[in-house]
């Protein structure tokens, strides 16, 4: 069996219960984990919090500060130099692994051609979900959407909140690369995608798989989510998001999967909001609309970034 690291990254005190729902989940796996680390971003009160309440709790359980530039891929970065197993996985802060998830995850590595494995994540809305909100857009609050994978299959890139990794890629292509991705609560990202794209394009032999009995589950969504407001600024910000991982990585490689969604999954649902309108749920014009605008405004976001 594969040894795993696990690294959480959290940076408010605000999600102190999703925190500690993430640990309990994590240390109530099926196979152990080799360590887990938590990296705290840039908050001095959250990392002494944690380091009181967690620190105790396990003797493979380890606490330290983001060393690195402010954000998501700093902390991760952080996190895998602390590490010391052959395989690194990351779970958010505000998510719950299942209980085998990392039991299935270090069985798909007996594949060595296998360089990254993830599976699919679900969302807890803490209020209702929005009755206009796609499912082709789960990826707006970091979870598996219409269009992605029903079955084991290769893919370009993994979603953060479920992703495994092996040490050997970063030693070969480096770590997340700072200047993109999430800080604090900017709604961005893509620093997982840049990532896997980048090992894809310097280690074309090896793949990264996406299985989806592999999962996380109770990935939280807060209210503050759960509007228009947030659906569009997430929306404006991924397209800012991928016009700089097309700098860095060239824009074939970075649109490609982005050009089978946009040409074959949104077109469907947004058809399937009508039809659904015609059958007398009227909130399936809400959905189209949300797609037809969500699509807009990240083609948008893409222009700006390219300026």
């Amino acid at each position: 069996m594969t040894d795993i690291s696990i690294v959480i990254c959290a940076y408010t005190e605000k999600r102190w219960e999703d925190l500690n729902a993430a640990v309990d989940s994590v240390l109530r796996q099926t196979v152990p984990a080799a360590e887990i680390i938590i990296v705290i971003d840039h908050n001095s009160a959250l990392f002494e919090r944690t380091k009181q309440a967690f620190g105790p709790r396990s003797a493979s359980l380890t606490i330290v500060e983001n060393a690195n530039t402010r954000g998501l891929s700093g902390a991760r970065n952080t996190g895998i130099l602390a590490s010391h197993s052959d395989v690194i996985a990351f779970i958010d802060e505000d998510a719950m692994a299942a209980p085998d998830w990392l039991a299935r995850i270090g069985a798909a590595y007996a594949d060595p051609k296998l360089m990254a494995v993830g599976g699919s994540i679900a969302p807890q809305w803490m209020t209702s979900r929005p009755t206009w909100f796609p499912d082709e857009f789960n990826w707006v609050v970091g979870c598996t959407y219409r269009g992605m994978p029903e079955t084991r299959a290769s893919i370009r890139n993994l979603i953060g909140c479920n992703m495994s990794i092996r040490r050997s890629v970063f030693d070969t292509v480096g770590g997340f690369r700072n200047g993109i991705g999430r800080v604090g609560t900017l709604p961005v990202g893509c620093e997982e995608t840049e990532l896997c794209i980048r090992a894809r394009q310097q280690l074309p032999e090896y793949t990264i798989v996406y299985d989806p009995a592999i999962q996380v589950y109770n990935h939280r969504v807060p209210g503050s989510r759960a509007n228009w407001r947030y659906f569009w600024s997430r929306c404006y910000a991924e397209g800012i998001s991928k016009a700089l991982v097309s700098q860095f990585v060239g824009q074939r490689d970075s649109l490609a999967s982005e050009l089978r969604y946009t040409l074959k999954t949104l077109p469907k649902g947004a058809l399937r909001g009508i039809g659904d309108t015609l059958r007398g749920d009227l909130s399936g014009l809400g959905r189209s609309f949300a797609i037809v605008s969500g699509l807009a405004l990240t083609v948008a976001g893409f222009g700006v970034g390219l300026l």
